[in-house]
């Protein structure tokens, strides 16, 4: 022992010396080292190795090596091809070199930011899952599941964006469409030369589009005529083409329609003042007398029934966009609670902090795994409408918790726009609200597993 404490001497002497050049505070510091040293030397043993576990301990606290942030903590990515994680990655590369420096800006100012466009087209993720012979690439449902939530991890802005033009718009020519209609319309919007928008909502109808569509289509000879108003529709005021669902009053059946933004009797007005999705330019749509071509009209859209094959996939969308919400939520929270410091020490290492953490991942992780799921039974054939509801319900409520626990661990700090959590609570409020309320998705989960309609 006597060693020991020569040694320690010896170090103690040069600390001192070097702490000249330091503050009064450094200085009054070593100053006290010699009582310390005075109280260790008394200490014998076990004593000894306890009180040097425990001073080791304290400064791993207040000095801690933090891992890696993971927000993918059941690994959902190790289900993708190579090929696949490498389209991913480059997604995730763009989103953080081109989006993530813009993004509070422009929601700031309540704008879209039109240069990403060219620069998205690089990406090639639109219509991944499409047909080679449309210009698709044939991959999984799960990788655009999962483009989604990397994009909304950092925009969920930017994410629907991605998803009215890829999901809502080309879905309905896709799906609903003829073939010259899908070899017509289908290629420049997967090259993203066009884009497109999605009509179904109106100023009094949300919920009750199913019967209630008061938008009218009337056909004479080979020409339709449209009249009445559209809400909420995400790039309407500049996209090339709308798809416009509407009432025909002779046989009261919904139709869809491949409309030109720029068709004479078409008029958008931007809706502003939003508290979420503020980059989103939604607008209000008025049509007045608007004629189009029967040969615009989708050729196999004859019922809501129809529309709602669209909405089934589109809500499985949403489902992601919800989870990359929330991951983004987590791991901007789980990094500011290494860096914000109380007591002297990283806010991460208190028990309280901990648990709300805990918390967050353990939700966000049942999303995560139910997403995936629910994408494996797409590229099955076998995901049912029911399922992509009970998905929408359940990641949009968790999201919903998972941003508010987020904004609450930032105390004051999370209600600055500028600590990015502020604008991820904002946009959870639309993703819980749009494809389908939570009690519309829960009526239609209800009816599966009960097999009685509680639809009015």
């Amino acid at each position: 022992m006597e060693n020991f404490w020569d040694e320690i001497s010896d170090k103690l002497k040069d600390a001192f010396d070097k702490a000249e050049d330091r503050s009064k505070k450094d200085i009054n510091l070593i100053k006290n080292i010699p009582a310390m040293l005075s109280f260790l030397g008394e200490l014998e043993g076990d004593e000894l190795l306890l009180w040097l576990d425990q001073a080791r301990k304290i400064k791993k606290r207040r000095d801690p090596k933090f891992p890696p942030i993971n927000g993918d903590f059941y690994d959902t990515r190790s289900h993708l091809t190579d090929e696949e994680k490498v389209i991913l990655a480059n997604v995730r590369k763009f989103m953080l070199e081109e989006i993530e420096p813009i993004a509070t800006e422009y929601w700031l100012k309540g704008e879209f930011p039109f240069q990403i466009i060219d620069k998205m087209k690089k990406l090639n993720i639109i219509g991944l899952t499409y047909d080679k012979s449309y210009g698709g690439q044939g991959h999984s449902n799960l990788l655009e599941g999962m483009i989604g939530e990397e994009i909304a991890r950092v925009d969920v802005s930017t994410c629907t964006f991605f998803g009215v033009h890829s999901g809502l718009a080309l879905n309905s020519i896709y799906i609903c469409g003829s073939e010259e209609q899908k070899r017509e319309f289908i290629p420049p919007m997967i090259r993203m030369e066009k884009i497109g928008a999605f009509g179904l909502t109106e100023p009094d109808v949300g919920s009750a589009a199913s019967m209630g569509l008061k938008t009218t289509c009337k056909r004479e000879g080979d020409t339709w005529t449209i009249n009445g108003e559209k809400k909420w529709i995400g790039n309407a005021t500049f996209a090339d083409y709308i798809i416009i669902w509407a009432k025909d009053v002779d046989d009261h059946m919904v139709k869809g329609f491949i409309v030109d933004r720029t068709t004479n009797g078409l008029t958008t007005e931007k809706i502003e003042d939003k508290m979420s999705l503020r980059i989103v330019q939604n607008a209000l749509i008025k049509l007045e007398n608007v004629k189009v071509k029967e040969e615009r009209r989708l050729q196999n859209a004859n019922t809501f029934k129809d529309t709602a094959k669209v909405l089934k996939m589109t809500r499985a969308g949403v489902a992601w966009q919800a989870v990359g919400c929330a991951r983004g939520a987590y791991e901007h929270t789980l990094q500011y609670t290494m860096d914000r410091r109380q007591f002297d020490r990283p806010i991460a290492g208190f028990q309280m902090t901990q648990d709300l953490l805990a918390q967050m991942l353990s939700q966000l992780t049942a999303m995560q795994c139910l997403t995936t799921r629910l994408s494996q039974l797409h590229d099955l054939g076998v995901m049912s409408d029911e399922q992509a509801s009970l998905a929408k319900v359940f990641c949009t409520v968790g999201c919903r918790t998972i941003t508010s626990m987020s904004r609450e661990l930032m105390g004051a700090n999370g209600i600055l726009i500028s600590n990015k959590v502020a604008r991820f609570l904002g946009d959870a409020e639309a993703l819980y609200s749009y494809e389908g309320t939570k009690q519309i998705n829960s009526l239609v989960l209800g009816r599966a597993i009960t097999g009685l309609s509680a639809f009015v």
